[in-house]
């Protein structure tokens, strides 16, 4: 599969496709509703049927909600935004993103955000190529970069874990702490 996960084949195409089904219902329910109140004479019009679903992804469409995309491979990412680009939207904001430096110029381009973990690698499979260097890399190319943990814990020491971004990334202290 060109552009496909090489270590999940089966997976990425499946959500790919139940992304592209949404999205194309999504502008479907969209249309069906512009015609309706485009209308100028709706007697005798049925009235379009209401699905809170298909609006929140219309909100999306219509940049009213954003997109936050919890992906660690670079495969999942690439996935993430081809869809949206092909439907028109734009993922916000890319978590946990520990591939993340091998398409951060991708990402930019995109217009995303990102949010990564410090210096997690090598916990599970989906992290086997993770590195420390992940979030000095995406700031050097020009991403907004944050911080996160989903851990309780860790997440009372993030200025420790920006101070790991110092030391293995190179960034200024101040750069790390805005992170």
């Amino acid at each position: 599969i060109p552009g496909g996960n090489n270590r999940y084949p089966d997976t990425r195409m499946g959500v790919e496709q139940v992304l592209e089904d949404a999205f194309t219902r999504a502008k479907n329910y969209q249309k069906e509703w512009e015609v309706y109140n485009d209308a100028k004479d709706k007697k005798g019009m049925p009235v379009p049927r209401r699905d809170l679903e298909l609006e929140a992804l219309v909100e999306i469409l219509e940049k009213k909600r954003f997109i936050t995309c919890h992906s660690y491979v670079q495969s999942e990412i690439n996935m993430a935004m081809e869809v949206g680009n092909r439907m028109g939207y734009t993922v916000n904001t890319f978590t946990h993103i520990l591939e993340g430096y091998k398409v951060a110029d991708k990402m930019l381009k995109h217009g995303s955000y990102v949010s990564t973990f410090s210096d997690w690698w090598a916990y599970k499979m989906e992290v086997e190529d993770a590195i420390p260097y992940n979030a000095a890399i995406m700031q050097k190319v020009g991403l907004i970069v944050a911080i996160n943990s989903d851990d309780a814990e860790m997440a009372r020491r993030l200025n420790q874990e920006a101070g790991k971004i110092v030391k293995y990334g190179g960034v200024t202290e101040e750069e790390a702490l805005k992170m």
